[in-house]
C-alpha cells in the first residue's frame, strides 16, 4: 500500500496566481496541486490536496488525516502565526506534519515571523515559491519512509 500524504492550503491560497503576484508569483493553486500530483507518483505516495480558508474546517482535516494519512504537509497561511487551534491538532492527531510556505516568512513583517505550528511539526521549508511545497512533500515522504522501514539488528 503506497503512503498517503494529505496537502492542506490553507486561507487565501485558492487565489494564488492572481493576489500579490510579486510575492507569491505567477502559478496558481491548480498547478501547484498538478505537480504535487505528478510528484508523489514519482516518489511512490499518494497525494491529496484540499484548500479551506476556514479554521476549523482546518482542524477537521488534521484530525481526519490521524486516521487516512501517513503525513500532512501544511501551509496554515495566516494562521501560523496565531492559531493556536491549529497548532493543537498537530500535535493531537499525532501525524508527521511539514509546514510550508511559499514566501520567506523570516524575512517579511514582524508578525509574519513567528509560526505557532512550526514546534509541533518535523520541520519547515520557506521560501521557494511552489518549490515549498515539492521540497515539503518529499520531506514527508522520506520522514514516512524511514518509520516504515523495520527496525532489525544493526539499525
Amino acid at each position: 500500500m503506497k503512503p498517503r500524504i494529505l496537502v492542506i492550503h490553507g486561507p487565501n491560497l485558492n487565489l494564488l496566481g492572481v493576489r500579490e503576484r510579486e510575492l507569491y508569483g505567477p502559478s496558481t493553486l491548480a498547478e501547484i496541486n498538478q505537480r504535487l500530483q505528478e510528484l508523489g507518483a514519482e516518489l511512490g505516495v499518494e497525494v491529496d490536496c484540499v484548500q479551506s480558508n476556514s479554521e476549523g474546517q482546518i482542524i477537521d482535516l488534521i484530525h481526519e488525516a490521524r486516521l487516512k494519512a501517513d503525513a500532512v504537509v501544511i501551509n496554515p497561511g495566516a494562521y501560523t502565526h496565531y492559531s493556536f487551534a491549529i497548532r493543537d491538532a498537530v500535535a493531537a492527531a499525532s501525524v508527521t506534519a511539514v509546514e510550508v510556505h511559499m514566501t520567506n516568512i523570516a524575512g517579511r513583517e514582524e508578525w509574519r515571523r513567528h509560526s505557532v505550528i512550526a514546534p509541533v511539526c518535523a520541520g519547515q521549508i520557506a521560501g521557494f515559491g511552489p518549490l515549498s511545497y515539492e521540497l515539503g512533500l518529499r520531506a514527508a515522504a522520506e520522514l514516512v519512509r524511514s518509520q516504515r522501514e523495520p527496525r532489525g539488528k544493526g539499525k
